[in-house]
């Protein structure tokens, strides 16, 4: 019987007037902005089955601010936190792990990111991030099952976490899978983005935290502002969901207003991020996921930061630390653009994408298997289709709402 139909709270009961009851229900956690952006991808691969209900929760996070946001946006059937951790579901998704062991539900927990490439240095929880024990086992309880993008993962997990080792499956990585799949697209999302004239688009790419790119921003915006000719390159600025979290929306851009008002065009948090990183001809990025997935592209990357201290060495991003050319405060920007686009030598690069998924273009096929064996069901009898992905609107609209924000 569907979660929905059994609880006696009666902030639920009017869900007992459903049309379609006795669903099998699946409980996606959303933590943050990037958590669920992550788990959007996942749910295609339940699309059009009659048998299945999604619905939502967000529990309490200090990067949560824009999730209600996020979610009215989806469309889907929310609940309230204390609600969610009342009822049992058939299967739960997460890409997070806090508050996880209240949830009555098998669970499937996840990488929110490309590979695990934070290394953690407090006292009471080192190890690299997501890999950890509490990160793979919240509050002392075994998950259902543990997806990981790739095989390396599972030496970490051995050390970590050996108790997990018989439920980690590795499935491989859906932004991996979408960004593959679209890369034949390039020439439509330059044109849809209002590339003309031969100007270099140049994704300017942060995590978040001290030591990303955004952590430096003010002595890279001006850089970007009076370094660059508009006459032949074209920036984007693409900052982590969390921080504008975590500085708050309306911050964010009013440090970036000038930016805006100049024409560099600022991604906004919720948008897809995925199509114009495909668009790029060059990448000014850091030690985040971004700049890693830009390695399945043929944009040659500039590297504005590598914290040793904070990479896990044996991730991709180790390697990639090592291979592209770093940004020096002492040439001109254009110049050094120039000097990594001409020392780009693609099959350097090939290696490090590689590591990113084991399972290239197969993880709608893997997850797909695994959530169906969970939840009890066949699954459907077709194959799995990892489509491109759309259209990104024209950098020019990006640009004018920020100028319109922060006016």
């Amino acid at each position: 019987m569907s979660a929905l139909s059994m609880s006696t709270d009666p902030s639920v009961a009017e869900r007992e007037w459903l049309t379609l009851v006795e669903r099998k229900t699946v409980l996606v956690v959303v933590h943050t902005l990037a958590y669920g952006k992550r788990l959007v991808d996942i749910l295609s691969l339940l699309e059009a089955d009659f048998r299945v209900q999604v619905v939502f929760t967000a529990p309490p996070h200090v990067f949560g601010d824009e999730v209600p946001g996020f979610l009215r946006g989806l469309g889907g059937a929310v609940l309230p936190w204390d609600e969610a951790v009342r009822m049992t579901f058939d299967l739960a998704l997460a890409a997070g792990p806090r508050g996880m062991e209240r949830i009555s539900a098998p669970l499937i927990t996840l990488p929110h990111g490309a590979c695990y490439l934070k290394r953690l240095h407090t006292e009471r929880h080192p190890g690299v991030a997501g890999l950890r024990r509490e990160d793979v086992a919240p509050g002392g309880r075994l998950p259902a099952a543990v997806a990981v993008p790739h095989h390396a993962e599972l030496s970490v997990l051995e050390r970590f976490c050996p108790e997990v080792l018989p439920l980690t499956h590795v499935v491989g990585d859906p932004v991996h899978d979408r960004i593959a799949a679209s890369l034949p697209s390039r020439a439509v999302y330059r044109r849809a983005l209002g590339l003309t004239g031969g100007r270099k688009l140049v994704v300017v790419a942060s995590t978040w935290g001290t030591h990303s790119s955004f952590g430096r921003f003010e002595a890279l915006l001006p850089r970007l502002i009076a370094e660059l000719p508009a006459r032949r390159f074209r920036p984007v600025i693409l900052v982590h969901p969390n921080v504008w979290s975590g500085h708050g929306s309306w911050q964010v851009r009013a440090w970036l207003a000038r930016c805006a008002r100049l024409g560099i065009a600022v991604v906004p948090p919720e948008a897809d991020w995925r199509a114009v990183l495909v668009a790029a001809d060059l990448i000014l990025g850091d030690h985040g996921s971004v700049t890693l997935y830009g390695t399945l592209t043929e944009a040659p990357i500039l590297l504005t930061g590598s914290p040793e201290r904070e990479i896990n060495p044996d991730s991709p991003a180790a390697t990639l630390s090592v291979t592209a050319p770093a940004l020096s405060p002492t040439y001109a920007l254009a110049a050094q653009l120039d000097y990594a686009a001409a020392e780009y030598r693609r099959e350097e690069y090939t290696g490090i994408a590689a590591r990113i998924s084991s399972e290239p273009g197969r993880f709608n096929r893997n997850m797909r298997r695994l959530m169906y064996r969970l939840l009890g069901l066949g699954q459907p009898a077709h194959a799995p289709e990892t489509v491109p992905l759309p259209e990104p609107p024209a950098l020019d609209s990006w640009t004018q709402v920020r100028r319109e924000v922060v006016a």
